[in-house]
């Protein structure tokens, strides 16, 4: 029996074909679990990383920069790189990179060589998370909102997973390096799923109606990068300051990190039931705003009464930022009928979209410096969702068509 697994059209009987569905499924949540712990786990010992290696509090925040600006770029590149390498060795490569960024954090003695683990760890996670929305739109063509949510939910879940044990792994081997390289031994899982599922396949010339530069003259392309990363800009904020700004209130890393994986396991909940219950609607505009309005209800409660009902603020957090992404992602992915124009787009959303939210920590840094809190930041994030809500009307799914120009 091969090995490898056809995409192709060719039927198969219906054994066959559940089982390649459930391969694809187990690889779609294998790889999404391993897209985050390496940055919610560095957030949660924040402050014992930065004493150890005589590092500014503030430089923690490149930990999360530097990966999100390479998860930009490396999505931008993608249609290009497809010409050269096929999916399956990419693939394979992007988790080998976020497998050693993980794995040589147990050797890190300085601030650089922590960044260059992030660098990996960028790397590899720019690769994955720009090929799955394609691979999920190709696999399951007739149920992408609830696939794209169970993606999304997997990608927060390993958030939460990251930020709860990471602390409870440092104390449990008095070293937060041990904590930190533990979460290279679930992408090995993923190694093997992925080099069992990827077909063999040759590298595919990108056609060239799907230009970067067809893309980019569209307004619609930008206004789905501008969502895309100020939602994104609050879940890099949150998973870099939150625990940070806890411990400034009196909290231990330990409950701080709890308090991040709340928010994480609500937004993985979010990710997957919004996309569901958005199912039967084309137009995802009502869901968009409710999920919104929860980011709101949380960033102004967080700002003004944060110590009132800390697990019940990131629940709501959760459930908006969870939602929200799953529900962009569904949505840019709506634009087109066929999954390799709707994996472009959502490529190219996210290469514009995280270099945006990785200014955010930065931005989030600044302030703390001069300022002495985080409240402007939290302020901050209460003017972007309000901005995404006002380009949140114009996704109407009547005129997608007109707007991508494939009338």
């Amino acid at each position: 029996m091969s090995r490898t697994i056809s995409t192709s059209s060719t039927p198969v009987n219906s054994v066959t074909q559940q089982a390649t569905t459930r391969l694809w499924l187990v690889f779609v949540i294998l790889v999404g679990l391993n897209l985050r712990p390496f940055l919610t786990a560095s957030g949660t010992l924040a402050q014992e990383i930065a004493q150890s290696l005589q590092m500014p509090l503030g430089q923690m925040a490149w930990l999360t920069f530097i990966p999100m600006m390479i998860m930009g770029i490396g999505a931008f590149s993608l249609p290009s790189l497809r010409n050269w390498v096929d999916t399956r060795r990419l693939t394979l490569m992007a988790l080998v990179c976020l497998f050693l960024g993980s794995a040589l954090r147990l050797k890190v003695d300085s601030n650089i060589e922590l960044i260059m683990t992030a660098v990996l760890c960028g790397v590899g996670v720019a690769v994955l998370q720009t090929f799955l929305p394609g691979i999920i739109k190709q696999n399951f063509p007739r149920h992408v909102a609830p696939v794209t949510g169970l993606y999304s939910a997997t990608l927060m879940g390993g958030g939460a997973f990251g930020a709860q044990f990471t602390p409870l792994l440092s104390d449990l081997t008095d070293s937060w390096r041990w904590g930190l390289a533990f979460w290279a031994l679930p992408v090995l899982l993923a190694v093997w799923v992925a080099y069992r599922v990827l077909p063999v396949n040759k590298a595919v010339k990108t056609n060239s109606s799907l230009s970067l530069r067809s893309y980019l003259a569209l307004p619609r392309t930008w206004a789905l990068i501008a969502s895309f990363g100020l939602v994104n800009a609050g879940y890099a904020t949150l998973i870099t300051w939150l625990a940070v700004y806890y411990q400034g209130h009196g909290w231990s890393a330990p409950a701080s990190g709890s308090l991040v994986a709340v928010l994480s396991i609500a937004q993985a909940a979010a990710a997957l039931a919004i996309p569901s219950l958005a199912a039967k609607n084309k137009d995802r505009r009502p869901w968009l705003w409710l999920v919104l309005f929860c980011q709101f209800l949380g960033f102004l409660a967080v700002s003004y009464i944060p110590d009132t009902a800390p697990y019940l603020w990131a629940i709501i957090l959760g459930v908006g930022l969870g939602g929200c992404f799953a529900m962009v992602m569904v949505v840019a992915l709506d634009h087109y009928p066929d999954s390799q124009r709707a994996g472009v787009l959502s490529a190219l959303m996210q290469g514009g979209g995280f270099p945006i939210a990785a200014l955010a920590p930065i931005i989030g840094s600044v302030i703390y410096q001069h300022t002495g809190s985080f409240h402007s930041l939290w302020l901050m994030h209460l003017c972007f969702i309000a901005f995404i809500a006002l380009l949140t009307y114009s996704f109407q799914p009547k005129h997608y068509a007109k707007v991508m120009r494939y009338e």
